[in-house]
């Protein structure tokens, strides 16, 4: 269960995993089409995910057209958690009609690699692949008209326009993620 962990500054592992739509998704070639990446440790099952799913498909919406990707990964044990499995990961996408590409990280290998903890948890790469902004999507998981520090669309914006992020990290807030025994 040892994580390893990407810290600001430094390059996200590259991967290849599989997708909802049965292709196999590499982080090198969003990279080399996007401006920006956003990868969003996340699971079917996780009440913080079930709150911040409009948010994250608010957020693919409102930065697409500027070459921003957001892709969700699904770290947990479907072993012992059904719920999280391959399976109802796309009846998941289905339902709550996600409009970005979402991945099982069976072996939970880049779920260690990145050093994730918690679902949701959010990092952000710029176009080299260097991770610029991890932690959580904003202060207030319950209420978004409650919202006063919307971290990752601020992190987002500004790698978009070439500056510097005002807070690179912050504490994510979720539920952890469910590794293999």
């Amino acid at each position: 269960m040892e994580t390893v962990g990407t810290t600001i500054g430094s390059y996200a592992p590259d991967f290849e995993l599989p997708g909802i739509d049965n292709a196999v998704h590499h982080l090198a070639r969003y990279l080399e089409r996007s401006k920006a990446v956003g990868v969003v440790f996340m699971c079917n099952h996780c009440p913080y995910v079930r709150l911040y799913l409009n948010r994250l498909k608010q957020i693919q919406a409102t930065f697409q057209a500027q070459k921003f990707t957001l892709i969700g990964i699904n770290p947990n044990d479907a072993t012992q958690y059904p719920d999280d499995s391959f399976e109802n990961m796309k009846h998941f996408a289905v339902e709550q009609q996600l409009n970005f590409p979402y991945l099982r990280d069976v072996t939970q290998d880049v779920g260690r690699s990145f050093g994730v903890k918690i679902t949701p948890e959010v990092f952000l790469l710029d176009q080299a692949g260097i991770v610029r902004y991890h932690g959580r999507i904003d202060d207030n998981p319950e209420d978004v008209s409650a919202v006063r520090s919307p971290n990752f669309q601020i992190a987002i914006a500004r790698v978009l326009e070439g500056n510097a992020i005002p807070v690179a990290e912050t504490e994510p807030v979720g539920c952890s993620v469910k590794w293999r025994i």
